[in-house]
């Protein structure tokens, strides 16, 4: 489904990223662990064209998306739940939900659109209690449902998430995760996550990778990652960081 190799992303001088190569295959879910700063984020942007690419190649199913917009991936079938949501503050809930349908307007849309509303208020009932309230008077763990809601409403083939877990409570963060696993269950939605909390990351994925100053540095299933003894030193930095120092 998604194939991504030697991707480069530069902030003016400064290099994000460096020949990340990943993939994601039709029904699996994928995760992206590393420290704050390891490339998590503008991994996740360059894929879903928020973010230009200085090298490397995107496909999606089968089509070249390197250079296509946001919007033009959206149309295809990717949907990206945003570092701290990006949901619309002054908007309701429901507005907030109808935009995630803004390319798929039309009468041949309707039924569909129609199913997939139920089905976000089936994950996230809360979010049809609060279908008339502003987002922005919602919690932290409700408006990350919404920004999730949202995505959903787009139709996406590969629904990508960024820190979903972020100054959200367990509990509420093991609502999100069973709906998450529901939904993938369910449907077989591919899904990609990028998370600081490893242990979350990896308990939520078939497969991961571990990135570390902009560089895929371990990748494998899920088992193999917690069977390799140098994962918590990667994920630190201190076994990269000493042989650095060792070459240098």
């Amino acid at each position: 489904m998604l194939n991504v190799r030697d991707l480069g992303v530069r902030y003016g001088r400064t290099k994000a990223l460096a020949d990340a190569s990943i993939y994601v295959a039709h029904g699996e879910i994928v995760a992206l662990i590393g420290a704050n700063g390891a490339g998590k984020s503008s991994l996740l942007k360059a894929i879903t064209g928020i973010e230009p690419c200085a090298a490397g190649a995107i496909m999606f199913n089968g089509v070249d998306v390197t250079r296509l917009s946001a919007p033009q991936r959206v149309a295809l079938g990717m949907a990206l739940v945003p570092e701290g949501r990006g949901i619309f503050g002054e908007l309701k809930v429901r507005e907030n939900l109808d935009l995630g349908t803004f390319l798929r307007r039309g009468r041949d849309q309707r039924a569909a659109v129609a199913s997939d509303l139920a089905l976000v208020l089936t994950l996230f009932p809360r979010l049809g209690e609060r279908h008339q309230q502003k987002a922005g008077t919602l919690s932290g763990g409700e408006q990350q449902m919404l920004a999730i809601g949202r995505a959903l409403m787009t139709a996406p083939k590969l629904l990508v998430l960024d820190e979903p877990s972020l100054g959200l409570a367990p509990r509420i963060l093991d609502e999100i995760v069973a709906a998450l696993r529901a939904l993938h269950a369910s449907r077989g939605l591919s899904i990609l996550v990028a998370e600081q909390n490893a242990v979350l990351g990896l308990d939520m994925a078939d497969r991961g990778y571990v990135l570390h100053h902009g560089r895929v540095v371990l990748d494998g299933s899920v088992s193999d990652l917690a069977g390799k003894g140098g994962l918590i030193d990667f994920y630190l930095g201190s076994a990269l960081d000493n042989q650095e120092k060792e070459n240098g």
